[in-house]
């Protein structure tokens, strides 16, 4: 569980541990990330908020989404 910091959005926030997690390998190439409501479970967070966070990471190109299966990790 992260410590947020109150003068950054709780998105970022979230977006950046979840970065942690791929570049260290948590969360290996392929594997699926948590979804939206594992999110919220996980950090406390908005569903609107979880969303926002998978978008980012998307929009980076770091994880794609199959609808109705999930979001996973891009391969390199």
């Amino acid at each position: 569980m992260i410590i947020f910091v109150h003068d950054v959005p709780r998105w970022i926030q979230v977006a950046e541990e979840l970065r942690k997690r791929i570049s260290d390998g948590t969360y290996a190439p392929g594997t699926r990330v948590p979804s939206v409501i594992q999110l919220g479970a996980e950090f406390g967070i908005a569903q609107a908020t979880g969303q926002k966070v998978l978008r980012a990471l998307r929009a980076e190109g770091l994880i794609y989404t199959i609808p109705g299966l999930g979001s996973f990790v891009s391969e390199d």
